[in-house]
């Protein structure tokens, strides 16, 4: 092979020292356009979140208005009983007997509550499991 023709220029070769700093420049480069791209993806998400939040909370109002039209038509509907049940037995008597409906259904659902409630555990034991088994596989990785 023939040797390079000394009179072209060697600007097609950089020196090392241009190398390791545009290697440093592109490193540097790298890390902001991640940094940059985290950053997109974060306010991207704060986003997603802030719509769907918005949604969650007018779901829950027509939830919450839905729940105020049952309890007036359990009202309107104890009224109309205790006026139906007055041609029967009187006004006072009829009311007692709403009230008195109203009550068992009240204690129906108060222990039903309560015994759900017994059932609820604060703590969540497969978490706590899977926490334990990761300690000691850090503990332990070969086995």
């Amino acid at each position: 092979m023939s040797s390079p023709d000394p009179g072209f220029p060697r600007a097609a070769v950089p020196p090392a020292e241009q190398d390791a700093s545009s290697l440093g420049d592109l490193v540097g480069e790298l890390a902001t356009d991640l940094s940059r791209l985290m950053r997109q993806e974060l306010e991207l998400a704060k986003a997603e979140i802030r719509e769907e939040a918005t949604k969650a909370g007018k779901a829950a109002g027509m939830l919450g208005a839905a729940g105020f039209a049952g309890y007036m038509t359990a009202v309107l509907l104890s009224f109309a009983l205790a006026f139906g049940l007055a041609h029967l037995v009187g006004l006072g008597w009829a009311t007692l007997i709403v009230a008195v409906l109203w009550g068992i259904a009240g204690a129906a659902l108060f222990s039903a509550g309560r015994s759900r409630l017994k059932s609820v555990s604060p703590k969540p034991e497969r978490t706590i499991d899977t926490l334990k088994e990761d300690v000691e596989w850090a503990r332990h990785p070969t086995k």
